[in-house]
């Protein structure tokens, strides 16, 4: 049984769809939903978030459709849980949105960081609400002491363990991220330009990836489908070589703990070039999709980045009027789709003069007995443009630093009668 609470300052239209979202995200997670309910309050109750009457009624309402679990839309305290379950007499687990992405976080990992940072938000989870793990202790205090020190002795042995368990976690992700940004830094002492694909959960960003790339990583309509950040390599037309990374989509109301937890996973937006922000087209909720995926990478210190608006899926526009709509809004965002390719050349246009305008251009005639430093720009720099002569090899592109000056005299003002004024700096 599923439930939103819609409170004063809440819409029914936000509501009802938060809690279309919650079916979704349950149903990622292979649960069977028997019933839903909207219920509006005046005052958010401390016991159980609702009157202890309306709470009842619930609770009957789930037996009578033979539900057994309540999953809340809104976040829950440990101790509301705690009430809820003792007013369903402990034969009704209740939950909340929080704990559903944590499961289907917990079942996508696959890498080691992933698994960790999983682990790590469940066990901070987990914490306050071990107390309800020895409630059927509690109950039995009227025996003396000895009861009572026995479930509050287990209790404090628990929270030590979780406690012992977290400090672990965190010490081994630190080493994994550490490890990762030595890659990291490999990587970027070539200076190749890097791109994050970033955006709400099913908006089509793996897809895109795989159009951009010519990969087949999974791309699949589930919500959460990738969680472990994949980069690949990425050749636009003109020839310059682009590193662009998928990364694991947002959702509306996203637990703190994950956005903590999962900001090593997302650093790869942090020390991009530029962003490429993710839309799904026929969403009724884009426009709070897209202010969701904005407020996290705020929230992460995502600033002062180019981003490039990208509408997904326009090859199944449902309803005429939809684009141009958009389009109105968002004057500079592109309409593409990742399965026909429709409207890619004019993205990757744009991400070229992004790259250009980031990374100066030199033009190059090195001679043919040095045609090493050809080979050498083509695996550490970014070749733009090849062309052979009788006096060498003209080339056009970015030039790591460190071989600037084993470059310099090669480098030449001469322009190719190919080379076009928008393209060079």
């Amino acid at each position: 049984m599923l439930i939103g609470i819609n409170l004063p300052e809440d819409t029914n239209h936000d509501t009802r769809s938060l809690l279309d979202e919650l079916r979704e995200l349950t149903t990622t997670l292979g649960i069977g939903i028997q019933h839903e309910r909207l219920v509006a309050i005046r005052k958010p109750q401390a016991k159980l978030l609702v009157g202890s009457g309306k709470a009842q009624e619930l609770v009957d309402e789930a037996k009578a459709h033979n539900c057994d679990v309540i999953i809340f839309d809104n976040e829950l305290t440990p101790a509301q849980q705690r009430n809820w379950e003792q007013l369903a007499e402990n034969k009704i687990l209740v939950i909340d949105r929080q704990e559903v992405i944590l499961d289907i976080f917990g079942q996508r990992a696959q890498t080691k960081e992933a698994v960790l940072q999983v682990e790590l938000a469940r066990l901070e989870h987990n914490l306050p609400r071990l107390k309800s793990a020895w409630s059927h202790l509690g109950r039995q205090r009227g025996g003396g002491a000895m009861q009572r020190d026995a479930g509050e002795t287990q209790l404090e042995l628990d929270q030590r363990m979780v406690r012992t368990q977290i400090a672990r976690v965190k010490r081994e992700l630190a080493s994994v991220i550490q490890h990762r940004e030595t890659q990291r830094k490999k990587r970027m002492t070539v200076p190749i330009p890097t791109c994050a694909i970033v955006g709400y959960t099913n908006a089509g960003k793996s897809s895109l990836l795989n159009k951009l790339t010519d990969s087949t990583i999974l791309a699949e309509d589930k919500l959460f489908a990738t969680l472990d950040p994949t980069s690949r390599r990425c050749p636009l037309p003109s020839g310059q070589p682009l590193i662009v990374t998928d990364t694991v989509g947002f959702v509306r109301n996203l637990p703190h703990r994950l956005v903590d937890a999962f900001k090593a996973t997302l650093e790869e937006a942090l020390v991009s070039n530029f962003l490429i922000h993710v839309l799904d087209v026929n969403s009724p909720e884009v426009d709070a999709h897209a202010q969701t995926t904005l407020s996290v990478l705020r929230e992460l210190g995502v600033k002062d980045k180019q981003i490039i608006t990208v509408f997904n899926k326009v090859d199944a526009v449902w309803e005429e009027g939809t684009r141009q709509e958009l389009a109105l809004r968002y004057p500079d965002a592109f309409f593409i789709s990742a399965q026909t390719g429709e409207g890619l050349a004019a993205l990757q246009e744009r991400m070229e003069s992004i790259i250009e305008a980031e990374f100066a251009q030199l033009r190059m005639l090195i001679p043919h007995t040095r045609y090493d430093l050809v080979a050498r720009l083509h695996r550490e720099g970014g070749v733009r443009k090849e062309e052979a002569r009788d006096d060498g090899t003209y080339l056009v592109g970015s030039v790591p630093a460190r071989m600037l000056s084993i470059l310099q005299p090669y480098i030449t003002a001469e322009k190719s009668h190919t080379d076009t004024p928008k393209s060079l700096t």
